[in-house]
């Protein structure tokens, strides 16, 4: 029985998403690290055992207003909430939040209001997400980024006292309902694995508010599939992110029936990509995003996925992975946001 089955759930995503290959950028790194290394030998060619062969599960390809893996937890959030009876949806980013983005198409989608709460103050330049999100309808209030559950709580009781019904989704949609989409992620993977006959050696991917990967690691433990999940952290330190990740997933197997404590050392992060901080593009994204963008054709974002595809490729040229071993990247979206980095991608 799928292990979210039980779950109320409502319909937003074109799934399965696609997993696949990345043959010609695992060449190309293994060529690479051949001609770096002392004394190299002969040129492994296309034998996919003499280089790390990269994958690539494609959750950019949700399809809601653009895609992204935030569409996965909305599903079940906009369920819960519909089963609430609201109204109206509030949640809360950055500027160039995904995570807004596909909330105000799940909520235009469901017939509902959305409110969007967002950290700093109004840019010059209305584009990227934010064009996304005004085009989408939702109502926009500004704030300090440090007071952003603040003034989303006292929107929400101003709400309430105009007679709305609201309800709030916290950053990232990350919390048991909003991560039980990432456990049913993890049992779509496993069975595209075994079509493929694929045995992934890790999973990788950006991790920042915690639902993902609390979701994964909730779902795996569900299926009983032994499968290492490592979260490249965009702006946590790898103790917080840890301890967050683990009370998520513990508190998500529960929401799942499935219940079992994590502890922080269940959860494998890396956060030695931090760069200039959260959102700040430097040469490790930009290389990511150019070198995945002329080698396959895909797009990365400049704040989530470009850092983390770019910490896996420095893990690869350090010898964090073998000759041979599959490893899967994740890819949660973001591409909109691109637009908003020109300057820094150009330069």
């Amino acid at each position: 029985m799928p292990i979210t089955e039980r779950l109320a759930r409502y319909p937003l995503a074109f799934l399965p998403t696609p997993l696949q290959p990345l043959r010609r950028l695992s060449r190309q790194l293994g060529e690479e690290g051949r001609r770096g290394a002392a004394g190299a030998g002969t040129d492994g060619g296309t034998d996919p055992s003499s280089f790390v062969n990269l994958w690539i599960k494609r959750d950019d390809q949700t399809g809601l207003a653009g895609g992204g893996n935030k569409t996965r937890k909305l599903e079940f959030l906009i369920a819960d909430a519909l089963a609430q009876g609201a109204d109206t949806i509030i949640t809360t980013g950055a500027v160039q939040s995904n995570h807004c983005r596909q909330t105000a198409a799940a909520a235009a989608k469901a017939g509902l209001a959305c409110h969007l709460v967002l950290g700093g103050p109004p840019p010059q330049e209305v584009n990227g997400n934010l064009l996304l999100d005004n085009l989408l309808g939702a109502t926009l209030h500004w704030t300090k980024r440090e007071q952003r559950l603040e003034t989303m709580a006292g929107l929400a009781d101003d709400l309430r006292a105009a007679g709305k019904h609201p309800y709030p989704i916290t950053y990232g949609g990350s919390d048991p309902v909003g991560a039980a989409g990432y456990a049913l992620a993890i049992e779509e993977l496993r069975d595209q694995c075994a079509q493929a006959d694929l045995k992934p050696d890790a999973l990788v991917f950006a991790s920042s508010s915690g639902g993902t990967q609390a979701g994964l690691l909730a779902g795996a433990w569900a299926l009983g599939w032994d499968v290492p999940i490592l979260g490249i952290s965009v702006d946590e330190p790898e103790a917080r992110l840890q301890a967050l990740v683990a009370g998520l997933a513990t508190r998500t197997a529960a929401h799942l029936g499935c219940p079992h404590t994590f502890e922080p050392c269940d959860v494998r992060v890396n956060a030695q990509y931090l760069g200039g901080g959260y959102a700040v593009m430097g040469p490790l994204e930009r290389e990511a995003i150019t070198r995945l963008a002329r080698s396959e054709g895909i797009f990365l974002d400049p704040v989530y996925t470009g850092r983390a595809f770019g910490g896996l490729l420095d893990i690869i040229r350090r010898g964090g992975f073998a000759a041979g071993q599959n490893v899967i990247f994740w890819h949660t979206g973001g591409a909109p946001a691109l637009f908003a980095y020109a300057d820094d991608l150009l330069a």
